[in-house]
């Protein structure tokens, strides 16, 4: 290789790491924006339309002949002037159009087409802005003269890079500023690319660096995010404060001199009251259900844990019930700040006040790490999805929280006092007909107390209601021990046995109270209580059955609490508009989402990724085992996402932040691929003897995650965050280094019988279809069957992988086989593809 060689092969490992450090940043800022824009289960629309972006841009290079023509050179300066520009312009249209997504299962309405177009737009939008990304990165690997093990590590680690700084970058500007950043290095790997040359390209990429920086200097300037209509906007409803967080944003609107209303990702939160620092004064809770474990213990508990603490509403009723030590769990510290700083004045330092504590981090973590007792153990969640909200914005979720799973529940029950009180309280949109969180979180309850060796649930149980005219607030009580007589009793004696009147800002508000279920009192005729007083499993399973929705207990491996639809019965129902269907928003709507962005992922897949090989398709039915190569590249595809996205899962679980587990596993598999591709260019040669070693290798690990994570993760738990980072890689580098080699020892086969675009963008469309695919169905297979099946059909699919490729090393090379052609004078010369060989410009 000459010098002009050398210094060419760096530039373009600059230019592969810029554009995917870009890319990277891209990504996880839009699943911010659209998680906030639109509802959190749309965030695969971004992952799944990046992906589908990315091998566009490959399919493109080996299908339209003036990008084959270009030099190389031209290509990579090009696609990154036009993704620097572009990229701010799609932000802006984002960000403001108006959408209304529900009126999208109004099928047949003006507003269901409207709409839907404008999700179209957007999808575009998203779509495009990728694009560049794999046209940069299909051209330096398929025109790459030698090994791409070093050109792809600088791939991965950029990738790898942008995940450790997505998350602090978000957390300090905000996601529509870091997707000017990823803008701004679009047009520094534009300059990279031209190198130091004077032309147009040249004048062109430093005139948008220099607009660009200009940009983030004002970055406070960009227009803010509208959210759908369905949605609080912080601009109509002038916003007191707002600030993006790493979990969801946070918007504070005035609803009273009063009172506060906390947002999470622009729907209902928490209040956040005004606090004089006289605990006898907050005399509202007289008539609250959050008096409900007070009177029940019969004294202040002696020290009370809050899960979820959020605006500080139960802290004070804490306070005001005279608990001496109160700590409270928030996930996300912008709703801390709120206390701290922010509105710290109005709230009356709440978190100075004696006795009071609150810790910012995950409290599942947290529990595990507590060594203390409580007597109140207290899972707030009356108010809103605030705690499904703060699990569930991140890339590659739906719905999960480890938070009400039978496991988690178990280990919140062994951290009581003997005579300790676990509460859980949700806000139901109507209890009396559809009481889904309450149903499900009763039967959790139940199984983690057959798993504690409780013989008789029912006496451990008791569920008090409060329904008025803005809903339910159920509150579920659970014991170690068994209820005793005098805590029946004064449980009976807190429930009002008439309505109560309650005012409110300004409003008047009738309440109904009822004591659902308790041991020893006669229950009142409701699903609810039937399920918490059942006296066997057999008779729980069948109180089960005559529930519409699935309600069974909710378990670490398939931890989706939320989804109370079965696909099954959402497909029965799917061309029935919703509205029809008695519009619930946890019935079908999460599901329904995922089943229409399966099916636009499909369609787009094939749209972009394999149809345009029918325009070159005498130069596409000339390459040798294209057949074997698309079953392998897809098989990647496939496998490597089902391995990445049933990591993330289990890993939030140890690292307890949902953003930590998304930044790290991704940070870890793409460095650690990149260590192997790296690796892999030294072993091209010996690729057939060494597919088989890596089938095993990735076996022994799948059985270490199988049988030996769930140790793992229980026995760091308790350990500080720094150290479960360190675990969690650990755990993922070997996996990540074995993932590595495939990609690299299939390109080097596909280089090997056939050099060129063609068989590349080949391998590239069908690694991107079964990538964009499996984004979706991951989590639809986790929904239905739980992480570790998915994990054992990801090890298949690599099996798969193996086998094709070994009959792709079996395959001659080019030279035999032209070699081959021309010695025998009854065969035609091949035709010619047209597409540069590898290494030419």
């Amino acid at each position: 290789m000459t010098q002009v060689e050398r210094v060419d092969r760096r530039r373009q490992a600059a230019v592969i790491f810029l554009v995917s450090l870009a890319g990277l940043l891209l990504e996880v800022a839009y699943t911010r924006i659209v998680s906030y824009k639109l509802w959190y289960y749309y965030v695969y629309l971004v992952i799944g339309l990046s992906l589908l972006g990315i091998g566009t841009g490959g399919i493109a290079l080996a299908t339209l002949r003036r990008l084959r023509d270009r030099s190389t050179e031209a290509i990579l300066t090009g696609a990154c002037i036009v993704a620097g520009a572009l990229v701010p312009i799609g932000y802006v249209i984002i960000a403001r159009v108006p959408i209304n997504t529900v009126d999208i299962w109004d099928y047949g309405s003006a507003s269901s087409f409207h709409n839907l177009a404008v999700l179209g737009l957007i999808s575009f939008l998203l779509f495009g802005s990728f694009i560049s990304v794999g046209l940069v990165v299909a051209t330096i690997l398929g025109r790459a003269d030698g090994p791409v093990g070093g050109l792809y590590f600088a791939d991965l680690l950029g990738a790898g890079i942008a995940c450790l700084l997505a998350i602090p970058l978000v957390s300090a500007f905000g996601p529509p500023t870091v997707v000017m950043i990823g803008a701004l290095l679009f047009a520094c790997a534009a300059l990279v690319s031209h190198g130091v040359r004077r032309s147009m390209q040249a004048v062109g990429a430093g005139a948008l660096v220099v607009a660009l920086g200009v940009v983030l200097v004002a970055h406070n300037s960009l227009p803010d995010v509208k959210p759908e209509q369905n949605k609080l906007d912080p601009v109509a409803l002038h916003a007191s404060y707002s600030d993006w967080g790493p979990v969801f944003r946070v918007d504070v609107f005035k609803v009273a001199v009063e009172n506060y209303l906390l947002a999470h990702d622009a729907t209902f939160g928490s209040g956040i009251w005004k606090y004089n620092g006289d605990p006898a004064s907050l005399t509202r809770f007289d008539i609250d259900p959050r008096r409900l474990p007070f009177d029940v213990l019969g004294k202040p508990p002696a020290h009370t844990l809050i899960v979820g603490s959020a605006g500080g509403n139960e802290i004070l009723a804490a306070l005001h019930f005279h608990s001496p030590r109160i700590e409270g769990v928030e996930l996300n510290p912008v709703t801390v700040s709120i206390l701290t700083t922010h509105f710290a004045d109005f709230t009356g330092h709440l978190p100075d006040q004696p006795g009071v504590t609150i810790h910012q981090g995950d409290a599942r973590s947290f529990v595990a790490r507590s060594k203390d007792h409580y007597q109140l153990l207290w899972f707030v969640a009356p108010d809103s999805y605030a705690a499904n909200n703060a699990v569930s914005s991140g890339a590659f979720v739906l719905s999960e929280s480890y938070l009400y799973t039978s496991e988690m529940i178990q280990r919140s029950l062994e951290h009581l006092t003997d005579d300790g009180l676990l509460v859980t309280q949700f806000g139901e949109l109507d209890f009396a007909n559809r009481p889904n969180r309450t149903a499900r979180y009763v039967v959790s309850a139940r199984a983690a107390l057959s798993a504690l060796g409780v013989r008789d649930p029912q006496r451990h149980i008791a569920v008090v209601d409060e329904t008025g005219t803005a809903g339910s607030a159920p509150t579920v009580i659970v014991k170690r021990t068994a209820f005793t007589a005098a805590e029946i009793a004064r449980l009976d004696a807190a429930v009002p046995k008439t309505p109560v009147v309650v005012h409110t800002n300004g409003a008047t508000v009738t309440e109904h109270w009822r004591l659902l279920y308790a041991p020893d009192r006669p229950p009142a005729d409701h699903i609810v209580a039937r399920l918490a007083g059942a006296t066997s499993d057999a008779q729980l399973r069948r109180v089960e059955a005559t529930y519409p929705l699935t309600i069974s207990a909710v378990h670490d491996d398939q931890p989706f609490f939320w989804h109370f639809a079965s696909f099954r019965s959402v497909l029965h129902h799917i061309f029935t508009p919703i509205q029809s269907l008695g519009f619930d928003p946890e019935n079908s709507v999460g599901e329904r989402v995922l089943l229409l962005l399966l099916g636009i992922s499909i369609l787009y897949a094939a749209l972009f990724l394999l149809v345009p090989f029918l325009f070159v398709r005498r130069t596409f039915s000339a390459l040798p085992a294209r057949g074997v190569s698309a079953v392998y590249f897809g098989a990647l595809g496939l496998g490597f996402i089902l391995f990445e996205i049933t990591m993330i899962q289990r890993l939030t679980l140890l690292l307890g932040y949902p953003t930590y587990s998304l930044t790290v596993t991704l940070a870890a598999l793409l460095l650690s691929a990149g260590v192997g591709a790296l690796w892999s260019s030294r072993l091209e040669s010996r690729g057939v003897a060494l597919m088989p070693r890596l089938f095993v290798a990735l076996c022994a690990l799948t059985m270490v995650y199988e049988f030996g994570l769930g140790r793992i993760t229980d026995g760091a738990l308790d350990r500080s965050l720094s150290v479960r980072i360190v675990v969690a890689l650990v755990v993922l580098m070997p996996l990540g280094i074995a993932l590595g080699m495939f990609m690299p020892l299939g390109l080097a086969q596909v280089h090997r019988i056939s050099p060129g675009e063609i068989h590349v963008a080949w391998a590239w469309a069908v690694n991107g279809f079964l990538s964009v695919i499996g984004s979706v169905l991951a989590t639809i297979l986790a929904m239905e069957f739980g992480f570790r099946k998915v994990q054992w059909l990801a090890l298949a699919i690599y099996g798969v992988a193996v086998i094709a490729f070994i009959v792709l090393g079996r395959q001659p090379d080019a030279t035999q086989t032209a070699e081959s052609l021309s010695s025998d004078a009854t065969l035609a010369p091949a035709p010619s593809s047209g597409a540069p060989i590898a290494g030419t410009p």
